[in-house]
């Protein structure tokens, strides 16, 4: 994940939304439609787009995904085809949902590392 050679992250928004409530408000709705086409026309050759978090699967997987969102990561294996691999945020309000699943650790951070060396990057 170090290489930005190999590597690009991009954020579903590319300005802070501000604080909420609980956590950060939800990134702008016209940033990603704004900005992920004309970024992926300069990154050619993506193998793998991790979709971090309720908004990124919302956008890329839109009717695709499943009911809740550890149903979409649960059924991560369906996304692959696709070229998308769902995982939840690892923001610290998450932590409850981690520790009630813990075959995302367990089975899908394992397969996870498989599925880079794969890739061949």
């Amino acid at each position: 994940f170090y290489d930005s050679r190999k590597i690009a992250i991009i954020p579903m928004g590319f300005c802070y939304p501000g604080k909420a409530a609980s956590g950060d408000n939800p990134p702008r709705p016209e940033c990603a439609p704004r900005w992920h086409e004309k970024l992926d026309a300069h990154l050619p050759d993506i193998a793998l787009t991790l979709l971090i978090g309720h908004h990124a699967q919302a956008y890329y997987l839109d009717d695709r995904r499943k009911a809740t969102l550890g149903d979409t990561v649960k059924a991560w294996k369906e996304y692959l085809p696709l070229g998308y691999l769902p995982l939840a945020h690892p923001s610290p309000r998450n932590q409850p949902w981690l520790v009630k699943n813990p075959w995302f650790e367990e089975e899908l951070v394992l397969d996870l590392r498989n599925v880079i060396q794969s890739l061949k990057l």
